[in-house]
């Protein structure tokens, strides 16, 4: 018979042993330094500086993991269980480094505070729950350390990253952004909403038709977005120009192309051919004011130059469309 519980395998805190609280300890100290290193790896090309804290704050792992070991060896022997975070119920978890890194290198040090607090909360928990005076004294030890590590990590980083290392990292990162993301869906943008007017209006006033020309439109928007995406994916694989993961610069520049040409299609859903065309073209107005938006935040054209090749090219483009719809 099925009662629907699962049985999820794993230990409430509160029945380790002390034995298995410090094999514990053992385990999470060698995952943060594994987790620290990642983070030095992932910074160290572009941010080298930052790497450094976190190498130091690795090696500083290492060494709470060797003491923790030495009186594991003393008062239990050499055999260390095997127990790790996801096998105790309510424990805190780790993210991986590949979700964190990807989000920015504030991200990674907030990530980093995140581990040392809940590092300090485990010690200080396990420290209750030991009897032994030579074990409790260490575990408070490194409640006391990690809860430390606050202030180590921001000496390290006016060590190695001040703030004129800051400021240039930041530049680096809003560098990459703009490569990685903002230009390829830019691009996208510019042609999902561009390109497609033409064969949408010429479609609409050619028949007047709202269903055939929303089908027209939807095809057009997802050829288009395909072809850019495939298109920015595999003519560059970012190594010699840094501009970051092909993967990435495909699907932002697919993406956008999908959405710039779907919005100015998507009103001719609406059965009454005037009032979706009436609708089509103020959202075209919405897509080329959003395009110059984005060329003036982040690629600083001036708003009216950008304003006036936009507009100037769109409405050149809508033209041809109706006039060929009309023709």
């Amino acid at each position: 018979m099925a009662f629907g519980f699962k049985w999820s395998g794993k230990r409430d805190f509160n029945s380790l042993t002390e034995q298995e609280i410090l094999a514990l300890a053992i385990s999470s100290e060698e995952d943060d330094g594994r987790i620290y290193r990642a983070y030095a790896d992932g910074l160290r090309e572009q941010y080298p500086d930052s790497a450094k804290i976190f190498e130091e704050m690795a090696e500083e792992e290492d060494g709470h993991r060797r003491e923790l070991i030495d009186i594991h060896r003393a008062r239990f022997g050499d055999s260390i269980p095997l127990i790790r975070r996801e096998h105790v119920r309510g424990f805190y978890e780790r993210k991986p480094d590949w979700l964190v890194h990807p989000l920015g290198i504030d991200k990674v040090r907030n990530q980093a505070a995140e581990m040392e607090r809940q590092a300090e909360r485990f010690y200080r928990a396990a420290a209750e729950r030991t009897e032994d005076a030579a074990t409790r004294k260490l575990l408070g030890d490194l409640a006391i350390a990690e809860h430390g590590h606050e202030g180590r990590a921001e000496a390290l980083t006016e060590q190695y990253a001040p703030q004129s290392v800051k400021e240039d990292e930041a530049q680096k990162e809003r560098r990459q952004f703009i490569l990685t993301i903002v230009q390829p869906g830019l691009a996208g943008l510019m042609d999902g909403s561009v390109s497609t007017l033409a064969p949408i209006f010429a479609a609409a006033f050619a028949t007047q038709d709202t269903w055939q020309t929303f089908l027209v439109g939807l095809s057009a928007s997802i050829g288009a977005g395909i072809s850019m995406g495939f298109t920015e994916a595999v003519h560059d694989d970012g190594k010699l120009s840094g501009r970051g993961s092909p993967i990435t610069r495909g699907l932002a520049s697919g993406i956008m192309t999908a959405l710039g040409g779907l919005g100015h299609a998507l009103p001719y859903l609406i059965p009454n051919f005037w009032t979706a065309t009436t609708i089509a073209i103020a959202v075209v107005f919405v897509e080329l004011w959003a395009i110059t938006f984005i060329q003036n935040r982040y690629m600083e054209t001036p708003f009216l130059r950008a304003a006036l090749q936009v507009m100037l090219g769109g409405a050149l483009v809508f033209a041809a469309g109706v006039l060929i719809g009309n023709a």
